[in-house]
């Protein structure tokens, strides 16, 4: 196994270069590989491996997804069958299930289990948190994980680019002696790239501080901010977007992941450069409590738990969604008060700029060059709407603070 150097640490990795495709078919020839579950995960881990040569199966309950496999290819009575059924054929039983779904579906997969066969996993979390989840494997079978560092629709698209999406593996128990060749041989299969050791615990705290951090809520909450500071400032919505979405996600991710970071520092403005050097140190200062907050809970089990509290419960997708249109309302409802106000503010200040125009030098020059008035000052000092008015003439500020009152 090669070894590259992260940062200054050694670590183990496999190379497809070291471990052909060739190779994973030969050890796997004798394999019924079987899909549980055809979601986030199931489909491009299931293609590929296909498509790779492998002999496997999906196993998924009647519904949506079973009619998505069918789409897919998957043959019913064939390559297609319910759980149980597919389970029973298997050697190797990939269990690709929500978090959620592993736990009201291990004891319909337990009794398959039988000795010598492979418990396969992309998430570490069932394992991990077994005293929570009750996903306690028997003794005799090899328990192991290739966890893809990306969506399964990433690893499938890359897989037809030619390319290979980077993935993590761990064995968890070794019953048979071939839990490694094993494993190996499914992380080629299925498309990785490079396949870097872990360990099941490593693999789920790393991945729910990551959910919760820089992959979807922390990058979430930033952008919120930032566009809530730029519209609340008067910029209309398309500009705020722009410079916190588009240009983030059209033009310089593509790019950072490409070249990494000390090549964008290489290739932008020099004052892009000052300004990023500048207040990256306040960031990092803000941000490093709350992650610190964040891993202590994940790594305590606190976060896994309220996961299966929340997902466990029979209506938790309706739930899901219920909150997630509620956040999309919430965030709708947000941005139309911040262009309400706008719009009033701009408004009194035209009307404001047309009547100085109309008089010329007969307009009250003495209240627009005068400072603030400071009973107007007072009345709309510590609220958020002065917050608005502090950028605008003194008049302006006077009378829209007078006026919305």
């Amino acid at each position: 196994m090669a070894q590259m150097n992260f940062g200054g640490v050694v670590e183990n990795v496999m190379t497809r270069e070291e471990f052909p495709l060739e190779k994973a078919r030969e050890i796997l020839k004798d394999e019924t590989i079987a899909v549980i579950g055809y979601g986030v995960q199931g489909p491009g881990q299931s293609l590929n491996l296909r498509d790779n040569g492998f002999n496997v199966i999906v196993g998924q309950r009647q519904g949506k997804t079973y009619d998505k496999a069918v789409e897919d290819g998957w043959v019913p009575g064939e390559t297609l069958f319910g759980i149980e059924e597919a389970c029973d054929k298997a050697t190797i039983i990939m269990c690709l299930l929500s978090d959620a779904a592993v736990m009201s579906v291990w004891p319909t997969m337990k009794p398959y289990l039988t000795a010598g066969k492979a418990l396969y996993f992309s998430h570490g979390f069932a394992i991990t948190w077994n005293d929570r989840t009750g996903v306690v494997p028997p003794a005799d079978i090899d328990v192991i994980m290739v966890a893809p560092k990306g969506s399964g629709t990433s690893l499938r698209s890359m897989f037809l680019e030619g390319r290979g999406l980077n993935s993590s593996f761990a064995i968890y128990q070794d019953a048979t002696g071939k839990a490694m060749d094993r494993t190996l041989a499914l992380g080629i299969g299925i498309g990785s790239g490079y396949l870097f050791e872990t360990t099941f615990i490593r693999e789920a705290t790393s991945d729910l501080t990551g959910e919760r951090g820089s992959l979807m809520g922390a990058i979430q909450g930033l952008l919120l901010a930032q566009y809530e500071v730029l519209r609340e400032n008067g910029h209309t919505p398309s500009e705020a977007f722009n410079e916190t979405v588009e240009e983030l996600t059209q033009s310089l991710m593509p790019l950072f992941a490409k070249n990494g970071m000390d090549w964008m520092y290489a290739n932008c403005s020099t004052t892009a450069q000052r300004g990023a050097l500048d207040w990256m140190g306040p960031f990092h200062d803000a941000i490093k409590p709350v992650v610190e907050k964040l891993y202590a809970n994940v790594k305590c089990g606190n976060e896994a738990q309220i996961s299966i509290d929340s997902n466990s419960k029979p209506d938790y997708r309706e739930k899901l969604e219920a909150e997630l249109t509620h956040k999309s309302k919430e965030l709708a409802s947000s941005t139309m008060l911040i262009i309400n106000k706008n719009k009033v503010l701009q408004v009194l200040k035209d009307e404001l700029t047309a009547q100085k125009e109309a008089l010329g030098t007969q307009y009250p020059n003495k209240y627009y060059n005068a400072k603030p008035d400071p009973k107007y000052e007072k009345a709309t000092d510590n609220t958020s709407d002065s917050k608005i008015y502090c950028n605008h003439d003194h008049i302006y500020r006077q009378y829209t603070g007078f006026y919305l009152r």
